[in-house]
């Protein structure tokens, strides 16, 4: 794209050609001899095995040919420190104004291309950048391209509408909208979209694509969606594989997966980054028959299996319940980052085997590789899984050793241990003291714990600043309406749901889904929207029956609604992990595995009954709750009734 905004070497200045222009050397704010950077190690300069020229040589020179010298040199810079270096040279040669122009372009360009170390380029490429005569909308691009974070970048991108001249090209835009999707920042992506409308630069295929980018990671399919269809002929690769990546984002697997056949049949051959947004659409979803049948594709079209898709296999596989084959996946590979090391342990922390947790992380520091915040939410999560507090705590100190700043998730994964644990004061300690402003998710975690506890005082604490940071979530007024009804305050019950209706809150209802030869099925409490609903309400009865007949009587207080008993009941049969269930012992048998996957906690009761349904029918079930793995077998489940 280098020539996105013109040649550097046409500049126009009010100073003649033959007046020379002395570059300086770009340096930090109030630090005019910055120390050098360390040289990397076995690091070739750029000028090794290439004749440099003397300032006398280069005085004598056309300018075509110290231009064609500049690039040569530019070209063999491979980061930061060399690109120093090659400026250093230039400076000593005294190069005419224009030429010089053309040089600091090119090292502007250069720097944006390396955006090795982020904070010292950026720094660099605005020095350089300021030191252009007339910045062409070329310099622009390159000093956007350059400034890794959204702000500076998009600061970048103002001053060029403020100086007016150039104006922003569809590279300009492209590059901007590029920033707005990596943040992401839906709000100053739409605006560029507005701009590049009003501009007439919409239409342009690099544009086309850098909107495409942006909705579909800021999780805006729809938007993303229509420009896609508005493609129609241009549609290339990174377009086919950024809608894929949009929808497999917010979980809607049949639309990647129907995309993703749509775009074999147009004959556009997928690569391994097409592959990780089809194999993560597989892993929300829990579809292991999908996320197998793509791994075989793989195999067979023989894409190459980068760090990056290994890694996605791994989170596929531990979240559609096949933890034996994620770890397969991981011990075949050469080479292993952190992210990779990070996957698998938390796979193995969602599937409860802590000591396979604990294990790997030893082996992991033994092999000297830095464990991040990822790292140790698999950690911490295993310990809360089997209620291992001083292990926990242990851990935590290991954390803030290594120097992990902790994150958001690391604290709500302590406080979730503390109140597993019934630790309840310790962990309103815990957040009362945190460094940072807990969120909604650790004050939601207080509230469960304080279900049983009777502390009124932590209810009423918790229940006002979640309700300050979230008031139109539905989820907080449905856990505190039924945190109410537990203790059967059914005038608090109404009152919340008044709230509700007043600021037009509308609950989330429980959902399950079920693959079934290569579909997702998905349930609601009490749907019968389904097409085979009627059969599925047979099985249910029969459920029913059998459970009945185990001796199993019905925790009709885990129905939080001010109702008859009978009621109770049959709210209970009808929700939604049931006739999941139901659905997967209509259409399957044995031994074939039942796989479901519900979008919040299991329900205490519907947690015992399937345990009688894996005996009575001899299935094995496994179930992914917004928590962790469910496996049952012969009337057990692996999470040993502690989760």
């Amino acid at each position: 794209m280098e020539g996105s905004g013109g040649r550097a070497d046409t500049l126009r200045t009010r100073r003649g050609h033959g007046r020379v222009l002395h570059l300086t050397r770009a340096h930090e704010p109030n630090n005019p001899c910055p120390a050098p950077l360390p040289r990397p190690e076995r690091s070739e300069p750029p000028t090794a095995r290439m004749r440099l020229l003397k300032p006398q040589e280069a005085a004598t020179l056309p300018r075509e040919a110290l231009e064609a010298h500049i690039v040569a040199l530019l070209r063999r810079c491979p980061g930061l420190l060399a690109l120093r270096g090659a400026h250093a040279h230039l400076l000593r040669l005294r190069l005419p104004r224009l030429t010089a122009a053309f040089a600091l372009s090119k090292l502007l360009a250069s720097c944006a291309a390396a955006r090795a170390a982020a904070v010292a380029s950026s720094s660099y490429a605005r020095n350089l950048f300021d030191q252009i005569p007339d910045p062409t909308a070329f310099c622009y691009n390159s000093l956007i391209r350059a400034l890794p974070a959204a702000g500076p970048a998009l600061a970048a991108y103002r001053r060029m509408l403020r100086a007016g001249s150039p104006r922003p090209n569809s590279f300009t835009l492209a590059f901007a909208l590029k920033v707005c999707a990596a943040a992401p920042a839906p709000a100053e992506g739409r605006q560029l979209h507005a701009q590049a409308f009003r501009q007439g630069l919409e239409p342009g295929a690099y544009v086309q694509t850098g909107l495409l980018n942006l909705y579909a990671k800021c999780e805006e399919v729809a938007l993303a969606r229509t420009v896609f269809d508005g493609m129609a002929g241009d549609r290339n690769l990174v377009a086919w594989s950024a809608m894929i990546g949009g929808y497999s984002r917010v979980g809607m697997v049949n639309e990647a997966l129907g995309l993703f056949r749509e775009m074999q049949a147009a004959g556009v051959e997928p690569d391994e980054v097409t592959m990780v947004s089809v194999i993560s659409a597989c892993a929300k979803a829990g579809a292991l028959d999908l996320g197998r049948w793509v791994h075989a594709y793989i195999d067979r079209k023989g894409i190459t299996v980068d760090l990056e898709l290994s890694t996605a296999l791994i989170d596929m596989y531990s979240k559609c319940g096949l933890i034996e084959r994620a770890r397969g996946v991981f011990d075949a590979m050469v080479e292993r980052d952190t992210k990779a090391w990070s996957a698998m342990i938390v796979g193995l922390a969602i599937h409860g085997l802590v000591e396979d947790v604990l294990r790997l992380f030893s082996r992991m520091l033994e092999l000297k590789v830095q464990p991040n915040n990822i790292t140790f939410i698999g950690v911490l999560l295993a310990c809360a899984h089997s209620g291992l507090v001083d292990d926990g705590r242990r851990y935590w100190s290991t954390m803030q050793n290594l120097g992990i700043k902790p994150s958001m998730e690391n604290y709500g994964c302590m406080v979730d241990l503390l109140c597993r644990c019934g630790l309840l004061d310790d962990a309103y300690s815990f957040v009362i003291g945190m460094p940072i402003s807990p969120n909604s998710v650790i004050w939601r975690t207080l509230l469960v714990a304080s279900k049983s506890s009777n502390r009124m005082d932590i209810v009423e604490s918790a229940s006002k600043r979640l309700l300050e940071l979230e008031p139109l979530n539905p989820e907080n007024y449905v856990l505190l309406s039924n945190l109410y009804a537990s203790n059967s305050q059914w005038d608090r019950v109404s009152y919340m749901r008044k709230k509700m209706k007043d600021n037009n809150v509308t609950a989330v209802a429980g959902c399950s889904s079920i693959e079934i030869n290569g579909y997702l099925h998905k349930f609601v409490v009490s749907d019968d929207s389904h097409p085979e609903i009627n059969e599925i309400r047979l099985v249910l009865r029969e459920i029913a029956d059998r459970v009945r007949r185990a001796g199993h009587k019905p925790w009709t207080a885990a129905v939080l609604h001010d109702v008859g008993e009978e009621e109770k009941e049959v709210a209970l049969c009808e929700h939604s992990e049931r006739l999941a269930i139901a659905y997967g012992l209509l259409k399957t048998k044995a031994p074939h595995v039942i796989r479901v996957v519900k979008n919040l906690r299991f329900c205490p009761d519907c947690h015992e009954v399937t345990k009688i349904i894996s005996k009575s029918y001899n299935r094995e079930i496994i179930v992914r709750d917004r928590v962790r793995f469910h496996k049952f077998m012969g009337g057990s489940c692996s999470c040993k009734d502690f989760w």
